[in-house]
């Protein structure tokens, strides 16, 4: 195992009851991310965790097109998905070199696999009202990552501008709004 490995399996195990705590109902539902609903952030998620075990073993990724899974049993896939996501990332080969596909260092990409399935479970449970709670250590290895990046991540229009924290605001606060999230974003009544 690896370090993001491990990162990603403690993440997962935060996300997988989120996901599994979202109701049919609830797909249509507003989400932190402006341009998803939650079923679209669903999907996007999915083809996030597909895309980056790929990039784990240097392969291309297809980000052009978000695949339709609702119509599945993605609850159960998710499950499957993850694991080999986090497999795809336990092998230390994974994390040498630079990506053929991203031009970015395989340990920044595996950081980005993290990031997302960091905080999307984060805008799918505010959203449909649940609770949750990130790893602490995800969170941690994250920040620094995400201070580094944000410039060219909000060029590349993956981060929105960032939205201030209270200086003594807690690490996935201070995340969340480097992220161009509002920490108390709720759901229109």
């Amino acid at each position: 195992m690896t370090t993001i490995s491990k990162l990603l399996r403690e993440s997962a195990d935060v996300a997988l009851p989120v996901l599994h705590g979202i109701t049919d109902e609830q797909l249509a539902t507003a989400t932190p991310c402006a341009e998803f609903q939650v079923g679209d952030l669903v999907n996007h998620l999915f083809q996030v965790v597909v895309n980056f075990q790929g990039l784990a073993r240097r392969e291309a990724a297809d980000f052009s097109g978000t695949p339709d899974v609702l119509g599945t049993d993605w609850r159960a896939r998710f499950v499957d998905e993850t694991r080999e996501l986090i497999a795809a990332w336990s092998d230390d080969a994974a994390l040498e070199g630079i990506s053929p596909g991203m031009g970015l260092p395989q340990p920044t990409v595996g950081r980005m696999a993290l990031l997302d399935l960091t905080l999307h479970p984060w805008d799918l449970a505010v959203a449909t009202g649940q609770r949750y709670a990130p790893s602490h250590a995800a969170v941690e290895e994250l920040l620094l990552m995400v201070e580094q990046m944000g410039p060219m991540a909000r060029e590349w229009k993956v981060f929105g501008e960032p939205v201030p924290t209270a200086p003594d605001a807690d690490p996935f606060t201070r995340l969340l709004g480097a992220t161009g999230r509002d920490p108390g974003w709720r759901p229109a009544p």
